[in-house]
């Protein structure tokens, strides 16, 4: 049971225990652009594995996570975003979580999991309002399932990303088939444009093309302010980034001011303004 694998520390924030690793949340900011600043309107929840109290990268982690295991490694990562997002301390902002297909191809225990989540929303009084499923680019063994599952989300109210767009199987015909809220454009994918200008120069006109299937667009990895700015002249909808506030455990103080655009696209990355602190 994941409530067995689920521990609270004495300030309420929840930690997993998988094997002999320790799970925690880690939280990285979202942000909109209003006027000449970035107001920070959501986070997305990633894990951080521990192992004998070191962290250990979250890739090589689930590399040891075996088949059989990866449903229940998956849903407790979930469960520990969504437990922990009072611990940012800003019940405003959206939570985004991912939703892996290769986690599970079964669409009756696929709707057994979201039947869970659902109750573990009403257990902690989190609104579904505020969620963001993000369904990575993972190539599914059953498209129809993708389907089945973004309208049973969107059926509790929970919004719809399509992650690492232009990566793997996240293209046109994904998002024509899932119809999701948000598209969030690869961060390998968007740093590879950056470092072309001539392919830099067609991001505006990508971004606009998504536009007007109704999503939204986000532009995550961005690391330098030269990226801010192709993402900034492309008019994407949301940002996110290392150049912007890098990943931070559950209960870190998150500062939810906006950040002054132009300082950030004159810095050399050692002056931004850290949320978390």
């Amino acid at each position: 049971m994941i409530e067995d694998a689920i521990h609270v520390d004495e300030v309420g924030i929840e930690t997993g225990r998988y094997g002999n690793f320790r799970l925690k949340s880690n939280y990285q900011p979202i942000f909109q652009r209003v006027g000449r600043a970035l107001l920070p309107v959501a986070v997305e929840g990633l894990v951080a594995p521990y192992r004998d109290g070191v962290a250990v990268e979250s890739r090589a982690f689930f590399e040891e996570v075996p088949a059989a295991d990866r449903l229940f490694v998956e849903s407790l990562c979930r469960c520990l975003h969504l437990r922990n997002h009072h611990n940012v301390g800003v019940p405003t902002l959206r939570l985004y979580f991912n939703y892996d297909p290769r986690a599970n191809a079964d669409l009756d225990e696929t709707l057994r999991e979201i039947r869970t989540m659902a109750g573990c929303l009403v257990e902690i009084g989190l609104d579904p309002r505020l969620l963001v499923c993000e369904i990575t680019e993972a190539i599914a063994l059953d498209e129809f399932t993708l389907v089945a599952v973004a309208e049973i989300m969107r059926a509790l109210g929970i919004r719809i990303a399509v992650g690492n767009f232009g990566a793997g199987r996240s293209t046109y015909e994904r998002i024509a088939r899932i119809l999701p809220d948000i598209v969030k454009i690869d961060g390998e994918l968007f740093r590879s444009l950056c470092r072309d200008p001539a392919a830099a120069r067609l991001f505006g006109p990508l971004v606009q093309t998504i536009r007007r299937t109704g999503a939204e667009v986000l532009a995550e990895g961005i690391e330098t302010p030269a990226q801010l700015k192709i993402a900034v002249d492309a008019k994407v909808d949301l940002l996110q980034g290392h150049l912007l506030g890098r990943p931070a455990l559950a209960g870190t103080i998150f500062r939810d001011e906006p950040l002054p655009l132009d300082r950030l696209l004159s810095s050399n990355g050692n002056n931004v303004i850290h949320l978390f602190g």
